[in-house]
């Protein structure tokens, strides 16, 4: 049985059970106001024969000594004990229902951490699956961008058609697809960006370039070369 039945199942018993306690006090209430009204009048008589008794001087004007009869007394110790007996009943209907609030705030709690939790995690599936598709965004930016290329000597192939250095020259393009290098092929492989910030290539295939490994240093295409030692020749 799961928390929320238990707690159905106890709710179902409590009205039942608040029930009987103010019938206990109903009754009680009715007993006490009995008592009441006979002591009352009981006190009525008493004093009106002490008063007599002060006239006739039977009784002395001490107050020390004017007291009310000890049926008068009892009475209302009686009255007393009913009223406690009343605020004992009402403490416990109390706690009977605090108890149930208590229980439904503590089912409530736990759900709330459940559906925290779930939240969570789908908006951690949510987040990795958006970063993806950021990432591949960003990556294909920055190979068709040229203001913002980084200034990096290899490039992964945002779409790798294989892994060897070379490839089939036949094979068909997406129109959609950037180009790069001499051979005007999409990115695969590894590649190098020429250093020459007005270069009209910028991307190399390492193959094409005859590049086995990384340049170092500054790295220009051939055409680039070119035009940068005809500007030195003048």
């Amino acid at each position: 049985m799961s928390f929320l039945e238990e707690f159905q199942a106890s709710l179902e018993s409590l009205p039942a059970m608040l029930q009987r306690k103010y019938a206990l006090m109903r009754d009680l209430d009715k007993s006490v106001q009995d008592i009441q009204r006979q002591n009352e009048q009981r006190c009525g008589r008493e004093i009106e024969e002490i008063k007599r008794g002060v006239k006739c001087g039977n009784i002395t004007t001490d107050a020390s000594h004017i007291r009310f009869s000890d049926d008068a007394l009892d009475e209302q110790k009686h009255c007393i004990r009913i009223a406690d007996e009343k605020v004992t009943l009402a403490v416990q209907a109390y706690d009977l229902v605090d108890a149930h609030i208590q229980q439904l705030d503590q089912y409530l709690r736990k759900s709330d951490e459940e559906l925290r939790r779930e939240r969570d995690l789908t908006g951690a599936a949510g987040s990795a699956a958006t970063s993806f598709d950021t990432n591949v965004k960003l990556a294909k930016g920055s190979e068709s961008g040229r203001g913002g290329r980084k200034k990096t000597r290899l490039a992964v192939a945002a779409a790798a058609i294989t892994d060897a250095p070379t490839m089939d020259l036949d094979l068909p393009v997406d129109p959609n697809e950037p180009t790069y290098c001499f051979c005007k092929q999409v990115s695969y492989g590894e590649m190098v960006a020429c250093d020459n910030e007005d270069c009209n290539i910028e991307w190399f295939h390492y193959g094409c370039v005859g590049l086995k490994d990384q340049p170092k240093g500054k790295w220009y295409c051939s055409d680039c070369a070119g035009t940068k030692n005809r500007r030195r020749g003048k």
